[in-house]
């Protein structure tokens, strides 16, 4: 009996613990975990890259995010496939696609800090394209720290020293098509269900990127197979984790913790590639981040004081 009190009184006594924790805190710690799992998946990715093409990576990485959710689409029936905005679920997906090949692209080609820091752009694309395609207001401070972040850009890249390459530009892509994916999924949210949304995007990402794998399709072996199937578990729990995280906390107070991506990248760079970030990835990364913040904690503010997040 003993025996048996004693792993229950430990379970609980770590789940008051647990309990006990901030609100924030605790989200904090589920949103790191969260990072952790991006860039386990960017290890995996960079990994699986030196012997399966981008393209293959993203058919993989579509059709198994497309199975995982299957089962919940059957239960809900047909009527899950119901929309009145067809034209933007293909957006989506076919806007979604391109980001991961570009992101899987890059990741095979950059280094795993290069390639993580550039993906903290998408809140300054994300501004522009408001502007320009949402014709949204947006004011001088957020127009600021946006040029701001770009400059962090070019300190990363060094155009005109030989050093920016095809790769970056391919993740500066990727990062575009990323905030393209935000604004449409804003529209969606509107009249779709998540389940719907995610539907969709599997099937059509899977359809969208079927034909360039399969121009450069090679039969991944079984440890290939597996670490896809494992590429797919650690995609789900990052969308597990980050769900948690900000269900507990404040999205202002967990928005730096997202960054948490770049050390572990860092270190992921380190053991398992030799690699080793130079002075002016860390002094752009620093700059793209400070410039980011500062955009998602206007928006908070403004949010707060009921006005619109453009301004």
């Amino acid at each position: 009996m003993i025996g048996d009190l004693g792993p229950r009184r430990l379970t609980g006594a770590a789940l008051g613990f647990w309990k006990g924790l901030p609100a924030n805190l605790r989200g904090a710690l589920w949103v790191t975990l969260s990072c952790l799992c991006i860039a386990s998946m960017a290890a995996l990715v960079k990994s699986l890259g030196a012997r399966l093409d981008s393209f293959q990576l993203a058919f993989f990485r579509a059709g198994f995010g497309l199975l995982s959710v299957l089962p919940f689409a059957i239960g809900a029936g047909w009527g899950v496939l119901r929309t009145r905005q067809l034209k933007l679920h293909i957006v989506r997906g076919v806007a979604g696609t391109v980001a991961m090949m570009c992101g899987f692209y890059a990741l095979t080609h950059l280094s795993l800090a290069d390639a993580t820091a550039i993906t903290f752009t998408t809140p300054l694309f994300l501004t522009v394209l408001a502007a320009l395609v949402l014709h949204e207001t947006v004011r001088w401070r957020r127009w600021s720290a946006t040029a701001i972040g770009f400059l962090g850009v070019l300190v990363m890249l060094r155009p005109g020293h030989g050093v920016l390459e095809l790769a970056a530009l391919v993740a500066l892509l990727g990062a575009t098509c990323v905030a393209t994916v935000r604004l449409v999924i804003k529209r969606l949210a509107a009249a779709d269900s998540s389940l719907t949304i995610i539907v969709w995007f599997g099937l059509v990402s899977t359809a969208v990127s079927a034909v360039p794998a399969a121009l450069v399709w090679r039969t991944p072996t079984l440890f290939d197979l597996g670490l896809l199937v494992l590429l797919g578990c650690l995609a789900s729990l990052t969308q597990v984790f980050m769900i948690r995280g900000y269900r507990a906390g404040e999205a202002s107070a967990l928005a730096p913790f997202e960054y948490a991506r770049l050390p572990f990248a860092m270190m992921y760079g380190f053991l398992l590639f030799a690699e080793l970030p130079d002075l002016y990835t860390l002094l752009g990364a620093s700059i793209i981040v400070a410039s980011t913040l500062y955009i998602a904690r206007r928006e908070h503010v403004l949010n707060r004081q009921g006005r619109s997040p453009a301004a």
